[in-house]
């Protein structure tokens, strides 16, 4: 345990690498249209620069417990803050769009291990009675961090050039890497762990979650934009997936010594339980990081900067909420009560947000249901984690809270994949009911049509151009209305979806009477 000034610096740096890590898995979203036009790349290539940092991200973070025990936990840690770091510089430099591509992969590899070897700094900085304090300052960096993402990255890029969005981790990157060398340390059980020997290291397993994990999370990121499978790759990479998720839990549940202990699921209903809903909780946090902007900036107008500072305030609430939740959980209060608040606070925001979607939305309209966002989410994260560890110890608490984090990464995944997918279906289907509804033997449609006529014919247009417009408009007006129904239906789909899993929560068994958490031992 730390006291004093380490203490809050270790909490400082951590936390920042966490939030760095976070926020560059949505920072280049708002930037992509501009790397377009700079690396002549089109819309397909550039999407790989978002793919293949999530897709490093998500192989590396299950694997983390394992390489902080065979290399040190400080050894590995500084090394991920220094790789990544370099690999930010590296992706401002890059000159074309696949070079970018690889340094965003190697970025990710860095970044996996922020997140999870973050929590478990901050896990040994706090005392036990604080335990729970230190799992609500790493929340703060899991919830903000997508959120800000947009802000930040829209700010840069209204203000300045794409390249910033990476130029701005090195700074912090550097000031990590020293703090990391000069305060953080291994804990005993790190420096008297077994190193394996290299002939004994699981590479059949790691092998076989590259590939599996890999592959899902490239037919995730790409499948929208492939059509799914009408195309060749996604019809590949979803075989590769079933061969390697096959392969490796089959591998992971005979090895003597798995990279990733499978069996640890078997022994604690909550885990398996608790695993479940940080699919959920993924789910619902980057989904509705993905479809706001895409609605406030597409059918409202709103630049990339107005639309991350609506989201701020939410993401705020949530860092706030926070440490009232861990100290809440540490006095008494079940994570049973905690969590179906939790679930149904979020479903009131879905469906709050769900009645504001309108053509005249301002910002006003939006400000009290993000609130609520942030306050659902706060209630959801930290319950979670504590409930899925309850009653692990050791080695299989920290298998845990890899599995954990992980599919809480693949949750995400699934979220923007499946909405984004709802959004292009859902939109045709809509248009094609409404088109009933416009007919040029109906009164009120021949009576817009000659307003329309009247108004570009006064401006100067003559007949047949005025006509054409009015068409045109006539259009634009179906399909704004078709997009304002879809996104109202997909966020009732999303609060529908989080309503759903309450009962779920019934499933979770009661910790025994002065039964803890032995957050400690994880990790």
């Amino acid at each position: 345990m730390e006291t004093g000034f380490t203490k809050w610096i270790i909490v400082i740096t951590v936390v920042m690498c966490c939030l760095l890590e976070l926020i560059d898995t949505s920072i280049v979203n708002v930037a992509l249209t501009q790397m377009m036009g700079n690396l002549s790349a089109t819309q397909q290539e550039v999407s790989w620069v978002v793919a293949s940092y999530a897709i490093a991200n998500v192989i590396v973070i299950p694997m983390t417990g394992f390489l902080a025990e065979q290399f040190g936990r400080k050894n590995y840690y500084l090394f991920s803050v220094i790789l990544f770091t370099l690999a930010s510089m590296a992706c401002g430099q890059s000159t074309n769009i696949w070079e970018l591509v690889a340094f965003r992969f190697i970025q990710g590899v860095g970044g996996g291990a922020l997140m999870a070897t973050s929590q478990a700094i901050l896990i040994d900085t706090f005392p036990p009675q604080q335990l729970a304090l230190g799992q609500a300052l790493f929340g703060m960096g899991v919830i903000i961090g997508p959120t800000i993402g947009p802000t930040l990255g829209g700010w840069i890029v209204d203000n300045y050039d794409w390249p910033w969005i990476f130029y701005v981790n090195v700074p912090v990157g550097i000031m990590a890497s020293i703090f990391t060398t000069l305060f953080i340390r291994d804990p005993e059980r790190i420096k008297n762990a077994v190193r394996r020997p290299i002939g004994e290291i699981d590479w059949l397993g790691i092998f076989l979650l590259v590939l599996g994990v890999g592959s899902l999370q490239y037919v995730l990121e790409q499948g929208e934009s492939n059509d799914w499978f009408e195309d060749q790759s996604i019809l590949l990479f979803t075989g590769l997936t079933i061969i390697g998720m096959v392969g490796f839990i089959w591998r992971e549940l005979t090895a003597k010594q798995p990279v990733v202990d499978l069996r640890v699921l078997g022994k604690s209903r909550n885990l398996a339980v608790g695993s479940f809903l940080s699919f959920i909780l993924g789910f619902g946090l980057f989904a509705s990081v993905f479809v706001f902007p895409i609605f406030c900036q597409r059918i409202l107008g709103f630049t990339a900067e107005q639309t991350g500072y609506l989201l701020l305030p939410g993401a705020l609430l949530s860092g706030f909420m926070m440490p009232i939740v861990g100290k809440s959980i540490q006095a008494g209060v079940s994570q049973k009560f905690m969590l179906p608040v939790g679930f149904a606070v979020f479903f009131v925001f879905s469906y709050w947000m769900s009645t504001q979607i309108s053509p005249t939305a301002g910002e006003s309209d939006f400000f009290w249901p993000l609130m609520l966002r942030g306050f659902g989410l706060a209630l959801l994260f930290l319950p979670i984690t504590t409930m899925s560890l309850a009653g692990l110890s050791g080695k299989d608490a920290g298998q845990a809270a890899g599995l954990t984090g992980m599919i809480r990464q693949l949750g995400g995944s699934f979220g923007v994949a499946l909405v984004g997918t709802y959004l292009e279906r859902t939109t045709m289907q809509n248009r094609v009911g409404l088109l009933p509804n416009i007919s040029l033997y109906d009164p009120e449609t021949q009576q817009r049509m000659q307003g329309l006529i009247a108004s570009f014919m006064a401006k100067g247009a003559d007949m047949v151009q005025a006509q054409r417009q009015a068409y045109a408009a006539l259009e634009g007006m179906l399909m704004k209305q078709t997009a304002l129904i879809t996104y109202s239906q997909t966020f009732l789909m999303i609060g529908t979806f989080f309503l759903l899993c309450v009962p779920l929560i019934f499933l979770i068994k009661r910790a025994k009477p002065g039964e803890k958490v032995d957050l400690n031992a994880a990790h």
